[in-house]
């Protein structure tokens, strides 16, 4: 089964070249995800009075355009898998042009799992009756899932961010899109007028004034990013990568 939602690009969410800025269009797509499970009665509306939630551990996001302020997104999703501890959900992603047809402008898949806030740690609640077969629809997109990535050894640069106020949300802990925010603003690719292609892998949770340090490595093709916790752990890694 397939959901589709719109939406209109605010200002507040464009950069100086009235593009959306990338955190953003990830927002959009954790909304989307939220809303249908929460219509199918397995989002965080029926998981949280349990300690539950759900958390994204991977991202793969192909994008050719970056919508501008006031354009018409229209984004599409379904559920791929519930396996192994691990769903699935997929998105197509449009924009309405002038002439009020819809042009395909990105897709996406992603990976997410619950997590019991108490004990911190990834739980299974796939044999519930509440996931019902009907809800999956089972179509795979083409492009490659995100992979985990090598440690980087030699950054070309570190920015030190600490979690505050506004980066936590309604789990307690740093927003997905936070650690996206504080990698681009460390250090981004030109992507203006490119197709470009974001992984992302989200390992350790973030909690409220915790320090995330991210270094970040230049390369030919785009940006590869490695965020580490107080501890050194890899809280989260991503690279961005300019394909034209």
């Amino acid at each position: 089964m397939k959901y589709f939602f719109d939406y209109n690009i605010k200002y507040q969410e464009v950069d100086a070249d009235k593009r959306l800025r990338l955190p953003n269009m990830e927002n959009y797509l954790i909304e989307v995800a939220g809303t249908v499970a929460d219509q199918l009665n397995f989002g965080i509306q029926r998981l949280h009075p349990e300690g539950k939630t759900w958390v994204l551990t991977r991202m793969a996001l192909l994008i050719d355009y970056l919508p501008t302020y006031l354009e018409h997104m229209t984004i599409e999703t379904w559920i791929e898998s519930n396996a192994h501890m691990i769903s699935t959900r997929n998105f197509r992603i449009y924009i309405t042009e002038k002439d009020g047809s819809r042009r395909q402008i990105g897709e996406c898949t992603t990976q997410w799992a619950v997590l019991d806030m108490v004990k911190r740690e990834i739980v299974n609640i796939f044999d519930r009756p509440i996931f019902d077969a009907d809800a999956i629809d089972g179509e795979r997109l083409d492009i490659p899932r995100a992979s985990r990535m090598l440690p980087i050894t030699e950054p070309t640069g570190v920015v030190s961010h600490i979690v505050q106020y506004t980066d936590v949300d309604y789990n307690n802990h740093c927003n997905s899109c936070k650690y996206l925010e504080a990698m681009v603003n460390a250090a981004r690719p030109d992507w203006l007028g490119h197709r470009i292609r974001l992984d992302i892998n989200y390992q350790h949770e973030v909690r409220l004034g915790e320090q995330i340090d991210t270094y970040y490595l230049m390369l030919p093709d785009g940006i590869q990013y490695q965020q580490k916790n107080a501890k050194g752990e890899t809280s989260c890694a991503a690279k961005i990568t300019i394909l034209d």
